[in-house]
């Protein structure tokens, strides 16, 4: 979740599209490695589609009321469960987003990409968080806590200089946040060594503070849920934070009081197996209904015969393993026989008190079939059940939560080509550098063009594989989508020659910064009067990654 810059920062994989967005340019595949404290690499961004379940930013685009143009130009290209987020926003329901930043050097143009995220969300209407990820950056990278609260400053008056509302949102420090730092006790309940092992590489040379910082940002991801009720939030990050929000949603399911799922039976079905016996209960039951429209006829037996001749469409097939899933259900629904196949709701009792199961089959109401550890549900839609499940839960002490929501945005190219890096100052721009520095950094960056003139004319420029051109499209041409088409159209057609265009683009750079800039100064007052201590009195050594 914490945005750095580490040496190596990963290149964006994305070139222009002719509507002036990015889209993937044709490269080598590598490898995709996401690090979230070191050298992150993604070969192609469809990798991360089917290798980690991000999924495409473009299914859920449409439902985006007026979107940001990082997501009209493909920059934000992944996602997980924004639909939520997306629906809170479009019918005026609550909905946070929270992104936080290790301060382990300054802000530069890639953290941008999320400051300008955070805020969108919080001018769409959502409650904003940002924070600095003060703790894992002693513990990870062994930075001091004086180094630690000038950058933290650094980035907190970016932060608000672009426009973050302070009055409206909240900016907070790891380290002098209480609650945060209790939700990560109560998280940490619930994970394990093998995991971070698994998820994170940690190994017996791993610093225990390092994971304790992990399980901290699990709830820092979280506690938008805390402050008021738990609500769709977003995490925008870049796609080497996938880590933190894989293991949040996973603790976010762990601590709650209790699993609501579907079932049709006595026994239980993964979903894989879920899937079949619904297609199954569906074709009888439209078969048994008959003019009376009572389908209480269908039996386990006779969904087994149905399913031993079923054949899925061919989506469904290649999202299984159709035959171990096929295998398994026609072994339970064998096995129940006679047994009636009826749909119901599910609830069992994961982590509830027994006051909170009591309190559960009271609200359940309908019919309903109460066992040790679970209750099932005939009346209810899994909705409505997902909804008794919270308000009971939270009624009895827990938390409630919701799977946290994110979503992904490409990396930036290094000016110079190549990988962007911190150690490389003519790969990167600072938000905090001379607007000349920026205009002479930009000016000598690499471009997509021709070895001449006549070559551009002729062939057109590589706009694909221009650094200078992502410039425009993340960030010089702001709002202003007709520019980045009319820059890319030129370019590819020949009409527009890598000088002019880097003089154009050096310019806007140059505006940019002296504007921050001005901004950041009349942010110093606004600082001044936040609740946050950036003159920290914490002694210590740091750790190593």
């Amino acid at each position: 979740m914490d945005e750095d810059t580490p040496d190596g920062e990963p290149p964006a994989a994305g070139g222009p599209r002719t509507d002036g967005g990015t889209e993937r340019a044709d490269e080598p595949t590598e490898d995709v490695a996401l690090d979230p404290w070191g050298s992150a690499s993604v070969g192609d961004y469809a990798d991360l589609f089917e290798e980690f379940g991000i999924e495409a930013f473009d299914d859920v685009a449409d439902d985006v009321p007026d979107p940001h143009y990082l997501m009209r130009r493909g920059v934000i290209f992944g996602h997980r469960e924004y639909d939520a987020v997306a629906e809170a926003m479009a019918n005026d329901e609550p909905f946070a987003a929270l992104s936080g930043f290790m301060p382990t050097g300054d802000p530069h143009i890639g953290h941008k990409l999320v400051f300008d995220e955070i805020i969108w969300h919080q001018q769409q209407g959502g409650d904003a968080f940002g924070l600095i990820a003060d703790l894992e950056a002693h513990s990870a990278r062994g930075m001091s806590w004086d180094e630690i609260d000038e950058h933290a400053r650094n980035y907190l008056l970016s932060l608000l200089a672009l426009g973050f509302d302070a009055d409206e949102g909240e900016i907070y420090r790891q380290s002098d946040n209480r609650a945060v730092q209790d939700l990560g006790f109560e998280l940490g309940s619930k994970a394990n060594f093998s995991e971070f092992e698994a998820i994170y590489g940690f190994d017996g040379e791993t610093n225990v503070s390092h994971m304790q910082s992990v399980v901290t940002q699990t709830a820092d991801i979280l506690y938008p849920q805390l402050v008021d009720e738990p609500k769709p939030t977003v995490i925008p990050v870049g796609p080497d934070q996938d880590p933190h929000v894989r293991l949040t949603r996973d603790l976010a399911t762990r601590v709650r009081y209790f699993k609501v799922t579907e079932a049709f039976a006595s026994f239980e079905l993964d979903d894989d197996e879920r899937q079949l016996v619904r297609a199954a209960y569906d074709a009888l039951a439209a078969d048994a209904a008959g003019a009376d429209g009572d389908a209480t006829d269908v039996r386990c037996e006779d969904a087994a015969e149905w399913l031993a001749d079923y054949e899925p469409p061919e989506s469904d097939r290649e999202s299984v393993d159709l035959a171990a899933a096929k295998a398994s259900a026609l072994d339970k629904l064998e096995a129940g026989g006679k047994e009636p196949l009826r749909p119901r709701v599910r609830f069992f009792d994961r982590n509830a008190t027994d006051e909170a199961f009591e309190a559960l089959i009271e609200a359940v109401e309908g019919e309903k079939r109460v066992f040790e550890g679970h209750v099932d549900a005939f009346d209810l839609t899994r909705g409505e059940a997902e909804s008794v499940a919270r308000e009971v839960e939270i009624d009895n002490g827990g938390f409630g939560f919701r799977q946290p929501s994110s979503i992904y945005h490409r990396f930036m190219t290094g000016l110079t080509g190549g990988k962007m890096s911190s150690s490389i100052p003519a790969s990167h721009i600072s938000l905090l550098d001379d607007p000349e520095d920026g205009y002479d950094k930009v000016k000598a960056a690499t471009t997509g063009g021709r070895d001449t003139a006549e070559e551009q004319r002729e062939l057109g420029g590589e706009a694909d594989e221009c650094p200078v051109y992502e410039l425009y499209a993340y960030l010089l041409a702001g709002d202003d989508d007709e520019l980045t088409k009319t820059v890319y159209s030129e370019c590819v057609n020949g009409e527009r020659l890598c000088g002019g265009c880097k003089e154009q683009a050096a310019e806007l750079m140059r505006e940019f910064l002296e504007d921050h800039q001005e901004k950041r100064e009349e942010a110093e007052e606004l600082l001044e009067d936040l609740d946050i201590d950036l003159d920290s009195d914490r002694r210590g050594t740091g750790g190593e990654h």
